[in-house]
């Protein structure tokens, strides 16, 4: 068993212009073949949306249902204390597909600056010079290493669906997918890719079969907006929880968290009907945290978009049967680590700037005795420069979190200490009682990253 960080305690994508040159600036510099397996693993990545730390049934829930996730659980290797660095959509995918930090990517916000207040919403989404910083967002996601692009190297097609800010598929290094980038048709959120999931999941079907025709090893990236708003579960789920929670709007969001479960066993039974699955590396995360305000949306002093666990906590499972024992990790795993992991998987370095581990490495995955991340706004201040953007570094060590916010973006805000291990929803702030403890690691949280 790796050693604990603490134990659980409670419930717990064709190229961009541009693109080629780029591509072949980073295979020239990046991603250095090790030793290419004799047999690449296809690769699925399953990535839920707004979905809380607690919301499972292996993760202690009583009441959701969640026995696909539950089974993939018990075939794999478990991290339950996995983080994503930063607690929003945009960023947190950025940093899965990269493995990168949102201030090595500068993929910080969710959209560019709004006038009068960054932290909030952009207005009108259909004005031109929206659309235009939109479009000069998406250049930073060609300019950097993609999981897609690497893979290539060994032959890898891959697929994208569902959830995906950067326009066009292809801007991802996808060989194929969804998502158009097409403004009219939701293109800020993925346009044609929302509809996995909930709609269907034959495009992932059909792009399964075309790679067996070829003879090629797949990635497939799923990540449907479940159990994201809208919170329309069919009644079948919802006739569950009616009865069994605080309010209709709790209800609602349960039942959608069962239906994005359910859409995870139709994807492991087709790998399963077609021979698949024991060649098949499955990696589940989310991309950031929620809590459910029983009287409406989310708990916005703790959930999404803020520097607590219950937005940046998530389980990371890692399913490759005969590969992977199944067990349960007490030991800290981020969702940066999942790039670095998937590309010694199949033989190849991770790339010089990626700072996570391989979570198959138990002497790398030991090894690291902290995890670091940061939280922007919401809408940029200055697309360009990840400092401008910041609200909240954290990190931890142990049991023990810390939170800095950023005096530009929180100017009244306080610094934070929690000890996780007592105190998992961090309601208590120790950092006044234990002040040398607080510089000991805001010095190696400057260590990791000191905003200029």
């Amino acid at each position: 068993m790796n050693s604990p960080a603490f134990r659980p305690t409670g419930n717990a994508g064709r190229m961009a212009l541009g693109g080629l040159l780029i591509l072949l600036s980073v295979l020239i510099q990046d991603g250095t073949s090790a030793n290419p397996p004799t047999t690449p693993p296809n690769i699925v990545l399953i990535i839920s949306d707004d979905h809380g730390w607690t919301d499972y049934g292996f993760m202690g829930h009583t009441q959701i249902r969640t026995p696909s996730l539950d089974k993939l659980s018990s075939q794999s290797l478990v991290f339950e204390h996995g983080y994503v660095p930063s607690s929003l959509c945009c960023p947190s995918l950025a940093a899965i597909i990269t493995g990168l930090y949102p201030h090595q990517n500068k993929i910080t916000c969710n959209d560019p600056p709004a006038p009068g207040d960054p932290k909030r919403y952009a207005g009108n989404r259909n004005d031109p010079a929206y659309r235009a910083a939109r479009q000069e967002m998406i250049k930073f996601i060609d300019e950097v290493p993609t999981l897609p692009r690497l893979l290539a190297r060994q032959g890898y097609i891959s697929f994208q669906t569902g959830k995906w800010w950067q326009g066009h598929f292809s801007h991802g290094g996808f060989t194929d997918g969804m998502s158009k980038g097409d403004p009219d048709e939701g293109g800020r959120h993925g346009d044609e890719g929302l509809k996995i999931g909930r709609d269907t999941m034959q495009p992932i079907y059909d792009f399964i079969a075309n790679a067996a025709k070829q003879n090629k090893p797949f990635l497939v990236w799923y990540a449907p907006m479940l159990p994201h708003q809208p919170h329309n579960p069919p009644e079948r789920f919802l006739d569950k929880y009616k009865d069994k929670t605080p309010s209709l709007s709790m209800a609602k969001y349960w039942a959608t968290v069962e239906w994005f479960d359910e859409t995870c066993g139709q994807l492991m039974d087709h790998l399963d009907q077609n021979g698949l699955a024991g060649n098949t590396l499955v990696i589940y995360v989310t991309d950031n945290g929620w809590i459910q305000d029983p009287n409406g949306e989310r708990v916005a002093a703790k959930s999404k978009l803020t520097p607590y666990d219950g937005g940046l906590r998530t389980p990371i499972l890692i399913r490759w049967p005969g590969k992977v024992e199944p067990r349960k990790s007490y030991a800290f795993a981020m969702s940066i680590d999942i790039a670095p992991t998937l590309l010694a998987a199949v033989g190849l370095k991770p790339t010089s700037d990626m700072q996570g581990v391989n979570l198959l490495n138990e002497t790398a995955v030991k090894k690291r005795k902290a995890i670091f991340g940061e939280c922007f706004t919401h809408n940029a201040v200055d697309i360009h420069n990840p400092a401008a953007n910041l609200l909240w570094r954290w990190g931890i060590e142990g049991q023990w979190k810390l939170i800095v916010p950023a005096p530009q973006n929180e100017p009244n805000g306080t610094v934070e200490l929690f000890n996780l291990a007592r105190d998992p929803f961090e309601n208590t702030n120790l950092a006044d009682k234990e002040k040398a403890r607080v510089e000991r690691l805001r010095r190696k949280l400057d260590a990791w990253w000191k905003p200029q």
